[in-house]
């Protein structure tokens, strides 16, 4: 009975570990998290205006955004995790070793920082890294929920996966994950 109770003890202490903190991640915010906000803004009206798209907004969302923390979770939660992808998150398959997995794969998750109660949130970041999917937290004083509700023409969001499709909101997010900073391009957008 002892050693089982230090067993679970020792799981405890390393699912702790495993959750990473906001700071330890990329965080959005003051100037930093507008001009990711008002790019993403443009690029999403560009994206819906050249689709041509006669889909209700609402739908076209859908289609775009897993919004939500239970449906970013349900999205994370049918991808395959990344040993068993044995590629990157952003190429969607059919079948793998008998098993279908999902076409629906998530390139990136914005997630408010100011969400309360904190475990509602709390176990997407370790979901996210067993499948590979970068995590952005956006935290401003007006509160990164309503920040992000803003962005898909909602009251708040919590949470916001973007669906790997190809298209300029996909392009936006591979140059912010590698690291080319989006105030440059906004800045020479600006002029």
């Amino acid at each position: 009975m002892l050693s089982r109770k230090k067993a679970s003890k020792n799981d405890i202490h390393s699912s702790k570990a495993s959750f990473v903190s906001p700071q330890e991640q990329d965080c959005y915010e003051g100037e930093r998290l507008a001009c990711l906000l008002k790019t993403m803004q443009r690029e999403i009206e560009s994206v819906r205006l050249l689709g041509g798209s006669s889909l209700p907004e609402k739908i076209w969302f859908k289609q775009q955004f897993s919004i939500g923390v239970n449906d970013v979770t349900r999205v994370l939660e049918h991808m395959a995790p990344s040993a068993q992808l044995g590629s990157s998150p952003q190429r969607p398959f059919s079948v793998s070793n008998n098993r279908k997995v999902p076409s629906v794969q998530l390139q990136v998750i914005l997630l408010a920082s100011d969400c309360n109660p904190r475990w509602l949130t709390k176990h997407l970041p370790s979901l996210a890294s067993s499948r590979r999917v970068p995590v952005i937290f956006v935290k401003d004083k007006k509160g990164g929920s309503l920040r992000l509700g803003e962005l898909v023409k909602l009251k708040t969001a919590i949470a916001i996966g973007v669906k790997a499709k190809g298209n300029a909101i996909n392009q936006l997010f591979e140059k912010i994950l590698h690291g080319n900073e989006i105030r440059q391009t906004y800045m020479i957008q600006q002029e």
